[in-house]
């Protein structure tokens, strides 16, 4: 077994996935989750809202942590610039998704953000990997990827909860590692590389993003308290 992070308040490990179209359905499942989530992500759905920083202003002003998850991709000025103008929102986490030199471009121009480098998406499987031209498999691909992003300046790295022991095992451990393809039960959507909760964190992650496990329940809070639960139990075994 190894450890997350100590430090962060548990029930702000928690990252629900708001991925909805619309200003209306976010502001709804903000007000029905409460105090249940404390740290938001907003990717490129909500972003294509239109309305994407007045979100980002209503979560601030309600005291919650935001993560754009925007991967931001182009050549280094354009990434930097980016940079810079959501640091200026106050957001806490943003990822890039690049080569070192954007990485870098990134690092220097985040201010008080965190940067964090995309590794492998959890919706690639080996067989993914092996028809993008990756010589390798996706635990060395992830571990590569996170000792070059540190280097280059990076705060963690986004990665599947699968690789998340290596990462802990063969990174600095100064790395903030985000865990993507979170599911409570049997999985059956197009994230292929997945692990619950409990796991992921008593592997190591500090940050564990969850959406469609609670976003698309009958009852939205009691999914995340539940999540929360997990997480609490894993951190008093660790």
């Amino acid at each position: 077994m190894t450890t997350a992070k100590t430090g962060i308040p548990a029930r702000e490990r928690l990252i629900f996935a708001l991925d909805v179209p619309s200003l209306e359905e976010a502001q709804s499942l903000v007000n029905t989750l409460g105090n249940s989530v404390e740290f938001y992500k907003l990717g490129l759905e909500v972003f294509l809202s239109g309305h994407y920083f007045e979100l980002l202003a209503e979560l601030k002003g309600k005291g919650k942590k935001v993560f754009a998850d925007l991967k931001l991709f182009d050549i280094p000025a354009t990434v930097a610039a980016a940079v810079r103008q959501l640091a200026r929102h106050e957001v806490d986490f943003c990822t890039v998704h690049g080569n070192d030199s954007m990485l870098r471009a990134a690092a220097d121009a985040k201010g008080g953000m965190q940067i964090l480098a995309v590794t492998a998406l959890t919706s690639l499987d080996q067989g993914d990997l092996d028809d993008l031209g990756f010589q390798c498999d996706a635990r060395t691909l992830v571990l590569s990827r996170a000792r070059r992003a540190l280097a280059l300046g990076c705060d963690g790295v986004v990665s599947s909860g699968l690789e998340v022991s290596a990462l802990r095992e063969h990174a600095d451990h100064r790395l903030i590692t985000v865990c993507p393809g979170i599911r409570p039960i049997h999985n059956d959507d197009d994230q292929q590389r997945v692990m619950t909760p409990f796991q992921a964190i008593r592997d190591g992650a500090d940050y564990l993003v969850v959406g469609r496990p609670i976003r698309t329940v009958a009852d939205p809070a009691s999914a995340a308290e539940a999540i929360q639960e997990d997480i609490a139990r894993a951190l008093e075994g660790s």
